[in-house]
């Protein structure tokens, strides 16, 4: 029987330019096995790393591909972050969000507001499940390269987007559920950002890139909620027929899954 997961297990990275890093491995698997640790991190923005995290990230746990799924707007606003000047450090740009490149700020509420309506109708049940199936449904092509990018990294891979809890959460899931990790154990590790939740949005607060959106809304509305992973999960199956079909109708092969697969697991 696999071991249970113990939600007070996880193994943040402490670091002075970030709050909410962890490692992903120790987690348990459907067959009794678990993931290995320094394989697969998952992080927020990137940005204000001091010298002795980069040092930690990269010399001490071996950090040598950084997933980045921000989109390319974000990247711009942002500029160059601590990571970026580490000679050999492999840089994968995957925006699993739909660029608004440089549209009008008229047009692009526009179209905010025209995703919004169609991530709530593609599962109205819960906006936010809708709205990572749209990840999925919008730009595949993304999220099989991010988890190509994991698959192939010479190191471990960390994976970020702004706050780590939506696009970077639901690529880790994907990742997770190729490993064979028990979905309870998925469902508990995207919803322990939420233990970090106040400093996250401090922290954003203070990037004039993403202060105007984080402050619109109350820090509770941003908490990750377990209800929207569990539906997500199960959305796999309900529309895609499994994770793997899916996977193997957009391109990512079983030779990838079992190169994913051995990534991330215990041998």
């Amino acid at each position: 029987m696999a071991p249970k997961w113990d939600n007070d297990a996880v193994a943040w990275i402490e670091l002075e330019g970030a709050v909410n890093v962890r490692d992903l491995g120790g987690l348990p698997t459907t067959d009794g096995g678990s993931t290995v640790p320094g394989r697969l991190l998952r992080s927020e923005n990137l940005q204000e790393l001091s010298a002795a995290d980069v040092a930690r990230l990269v010399d001490l746990i071996g950090v040598t591909t950084v997933v980045d799924l921000r989109t390319a707007a974000e990247v711009e606003m942002e500029g160059p972050g601590p990571l970026d000047a580490v000679a050999g450090l492999r840089h994968a740009h995957r925006p699993v969000l739909p660029e608004l490149g440089s549209r009008t700020d008229a047009v692009a509420e526009a179209l905010l507001v025209k995703k919004a309506a169609m991530d709530r109708s593609r599962f109205p049940d819960d906006m936010m499940c809708g709205h990572y199936l749209g990840y999925l449904e919008e730009r595949p092509e993304e999220v099989t390269g991010a988890l190509r990018d994991i698959a192939t990294a010479e190191g471990a891979a960390i994976v970020h987007c702004a706050a780590g809890k939506d696009r970077t959460g639901v690529v880790v899931a994907l990742a997770l559920t190729v490993a064979g990790v028990e979905p309870d154990a998925i469902v508990a590790d995207y919803v322990a950002t939420g233990d970090r939740i106040d400093a996250i949005i401090e922290r954003l607060r203070g990037s004039r890139t993403y202060a105007a959106d984080v402050s619109s809304r109350p820090v509770h509305a941003h908490l990750p909620r377990a209800e929207t992973m569990k539906a997500f999960l199960e959305q796999l199956h309900v529309r895609y027929g499994g994770l793997r079909r899916w996977l193997a109708d957009h391109g990512f092969g079983e030779d990838e899954v079992a190169l994913l697969r051995a990534k991330l697991r215990q041998a």
